[in-house]
């Protein structure tokens, strides 16, 4: 059965597509909504491929691709009073969170940006590119990824 496809997003301050590449491979930890945190759980799994989006940031977009190394397992960063998203109702025996590993892939040579992806119509039903979308992490299909590294190549 083949993998699946995601949009994870990252603020370039936060932890960089740069950060991945010199870590190898990274948990990707804090997700504090609950249908992305089912996606983490339930959904993402070893093999799954990635693609590694900046927002926030002067220039966002798609910064490059990655593979996700790990299933879904509980993210200690909730119980931990000193991480950055500490959950007091999160603990070891009752995990509410959950994180993937992933490791880098390809660095595309520019950012491909909402605006060179919307006249795309392969990338029409793209959830990154609705209005109004706000979630870290996001389903894509296997011709929207594949769309996306096409256009990375050809600019």
């Amino acid at each position: 059965m083949a993998g699946k496809y995601w949009l994870f997003k990252s603020e370039p301050n936060a932890y960089s597509f740069e950060d991945l590449v010199k870590d190898g491979t990274a948990e990707w930890d804090g997700v504090r909504n609950f249908q992305v945190r089912n996606w983490l759980r339930d959904e993402i799994k070893t093999g799954d491929q990635v693609l590694f989006y900046y927002s926030n940031t002067k220039v966002i977009g798609i910064v490059g691709t990655a593979t996700v190394t790990s299933d879904g397992y509980p993210d200690h960063t909730a119980w931990d009073p000193d991480s950055e998203h500490p959950d007091a109702k999160s603990t070891p025996d009752k995990p509410i969170w959950y994180m993937v590993d992933i490791q880098a892939g390809q660095r595309f040579a520019d950012t491909l940006t909402p605006d060179e992806m919307r006249p795309v119509a392969e990338l029409y039903n793209m959830v990154v590119l609705k209005k109004g979308n706000r979630l870290s992490i996001t389903p894509v299909t296997a011709e929207e990824f594949e769309t996306v590294v096409k256009l990375n190549l050809a600019k």
